[in-house]
């Protein structure tokens, strides 16, 4: 039991104490352009799959006929 709570006194004396934390703005910002690469990322990821399902349909209408 007393690892667990050395391990976190150290955790939060690590946080505290030596992690640089962006301000608010730049948290803002980091976000939008999370959300917008996320935004783009599915859509081509939704755009390969609808060409490939395409393709795949097609050579099986060709296979069955």
């Amino acid at each position: 039991m007393a690892g667990i709570v050395n391990y976190i006194s150290e955790s939060y004396n690590e946080l505290k104490n030596h992690v640089t934390w962006p301000s608010y703005a730049e948290a803002q910002k980091l976000t939008v352009i999370v959300l917008v690469f996320s935004v783009v990322f599915s859509l081509l990821i939704w755009g390969v799959d609808t060409v490939f399902s395409s393709l795949i349909e097609q050579y099986f209408n060709w296979v069955k006929s």
